[in-house]
């Protein structure tokens, strides 16, 4: 339908109040589609299930500096990971509405991909936090100063509204589900989100 990634949101029911899914379906999901699979493991262990997630098929994988077995050393946090990167996939932070942007910084070296939460995470169909457009701004300086290459992907309430707000602000990757799924064409929708992206 026109779409750059598909978006796989992993919830443990611990991290987050909601459980979704597991390796299992990642796989299920892999030979349906040419797109890479962005898998953002909403979860307590990101060191111990990343790797199954890589081995089912992500592209893709974010995790949360926040994760209660990571988020108490940097070290962890790079170690999780150079681990992402080392089994083949692309590596990402990802930062919760109430965490600052600098707690990315120490990790952008090894990011491809810092995701913002502009909703809580666990739940689709919250309204857009405009509070975090200069967290985006923040991150976006900070990638530029370093001349890295690294995207950032915004998450919740992304809409018609919404979408060029954050562009204008250094995001170049939306996630969108209530905006697309809650529309009967799909294909148009996302064609309007990459005119809003470029425009």
């Amino acid at each position: 339908a026109g779409a750059d990634y598909i978006h796989v949101d992993v919830m443990d029911g611990h991290f987050v109040p909601n459980i979704t899914l597991g390796p299992p379906i990642v796989e299920k999901i892999k030979p349906c589609t040419t797109l890479p699979l962005d898998v953002h493991l909403m979860i307590d262990r990101p060191d111990r299930y990343a790797p199954h997630f890589i081995k089912a098929g992500a592209d893709i994988v974010t995790i949360h500096v926040e994760s209660p077995s990571i988020s108490h050393s940097a070290d962890a946090v790079r170690n999780v990971l150079a681990d992402i990167r080392g089994r083949g996939s692309k590596a990402g932070v990802v930062l919760k509405p109430k965490t600052p942007a600098e707690a990315a910084f120490p990790f952008l070296d090894l990011c491809a991909m810092v995701l913002v939460m502009t909703v809580e995470p666990g739940f689709g169909g919250q309204s857009f936090m405009h509070d975090m457009l200069p967290k985006i701004s923040a991150l976006r300086h900070e990638i530029q100063r370093g001349k890295l290459a690294v995207d950032i992907e915004v998450d919740g309430g992304i809409d018609a509204k919404t979408a060029p707000l954050v562009c204008a602000h250094g995001a170049n990757v939306l996630v969108a589900g209530t905006y697309l799924f809650g529309h009967k064409d799909m294909a148009a929708r996302i064609a309007a989100m990459h005119a809003l992206r470029s425009s």
